[in-house]
């Protein structure tokens, strides 16, 4: 089967956190035998800082951020037995939702997914108008990458038929262990982008106890923060590429998860950076969210603080044996159960259902 892909890109992860999720999963997704095009327009300076060449398992589009060139890509939908839109591509978002799902075939699977759903749904409540709201009952589905029963229940009361969470997961093909590297040595790393409804966050968890931990080395990773006042003992190393990933998650004694406001707030939502620090070993400290343990065990698997003092707390007892345990169990659990191939196990037989009963239902 066909799938007409419209996201933000598969390419490059320059400010574009889904990238690792859009790879892992499609890749585990054209194993299975699905024809796979991912069409990306070229905005942010995301093809001028690509940390991948397309790859031989999917072909990648891009085009320009111009609405002539978004209709041109738009109308190649009609190709495809399965349509799927992005949340957050970044040009013309709700014009391309529009024009991908009007180019599409009658009988087309019309999928809508969401990268940010507790973000979105915020926008959607505040907006009647929205297009997405209006253009949800003609959709045949709309899939996200966490939330849980909160998400799923929202989507439906807004019109959509359904909602299926897609956890985020481990490809280990991507990330796993690798030797440590001096220039990411730390006791404590947190990787993400400065972004408005992240920031108070990482000043509770990372900013302020590294300022009360001064004994201890703290390493900050992610574009935006470089006139961010800090205390001496953190590094700053900026962008951190794919590439680096896998040491920047093995060389330190323990990685942090920070979630995003929204997402803290709805839970069941899984970071990338959860699975790919514990792919490589790494020994992760998170914020609290509700629903973690469907996927790491508390203090077997994951170390979890409700505040800065928590992380403070944490550090100072974490011994490098205990870290690397709690790093070993974590990733012996996501290779187990939560891995992209487990994850395109649900979603090949969603896929298959459901076209199957559309092509049904127009014989």
């Amino acid at each position: 089967m066909k799938i007409a892909f419209y996201g933000s890109s598969l390419v490059s992860a320059y400010w574009n956190g889904a990238a690792t999720y859009y790879r892992g999963l499609l890749r585990a997704l054209a194993e299975k035998g699905y024809d796979i095009t991912f069409y990306e327009p070229d905005v942010y300076d995301r093809q001028k800082n690509r940390d991948i060449d397309a790859p031989d398992w999917c072909r990648v589009v891009v085009y320009e951020g111009t609405v002539e060139a978004l209709k041109a890509v738009s109308a190649e939908a009609s190709r495809a037995d399965i349509v799927i839109k992005a949340s957050g591509v970044g040009f013309e978002d709700d014009l391309l939702l529009m024009e991908v799902m009007r180019n599409a075939k009658q009988h087309a699977l019309k999928i809508f997914w969401d990268v940010d759903a507790p973000a979105t749904l915020a926008e959607l409540r505040s907006s009647p108008d929205h297009s997405l709201r209006k253009a949800l009952p003609a959709l045949d589905l709309v899939l996200t990458y966490g939330g849980g029963n909160p998400v799923i229940d929202a989507y439906r009361k807004l019109g959509a038929p359904d909602c299926i969470p897609i956890y985020n997961a481990l490809d280990p093909q991507t990330h796993y262990p690798v030797p440590k590297e001096p220039k990411f040595s730390a006791d404590l790393s947190f990787l993400g982008n400065r972004l408005p409804d992240r920031e108070a966050r990482v000043e509770q968890f990372f900013l302020e106890p590294a300022a009360r931990v001064a004994d201890s080395r703290f390493l900050l990773g992610g574009s935006g923060w470089s006139d961010k006042a800090m205390s001496p003992n953190i590094a700053y190393v900026g962008h951190v590429s794919t590439r680096d990933h896998n040491a920047f998650n093995a060389s330190p004694k323990a990685v942090l998860n920070i979630s995003r406001a929204s997402m803290a707030e709805n839970g069941f939502s899984p970071a990338t950076r959860v699975f790919e620090a514990a792919g490589a070993g790494a020994c992760l400290v998170t914020d609290y969210w509700e629903g973690i343990e469907l996927f790491l065990k508390p203090e077997h698997e994951v170390l979890v603080a409700r505040d800065g003092q928590d992380v403070v707390d944490i550090m100072q007892a974490l011994t490098p044996e205990r870290a690397r345990l709690i790093g070993e169990n974590a990733r012996a659990t996501v290779l187990d159960a939560h891995t992209y191939a487990h994850r395109a196990e649900t979603v090949d037989l969603l896929f298959r259902t459901r076209v199957n009963a559309g092509r049904e239902a127009a014989e």
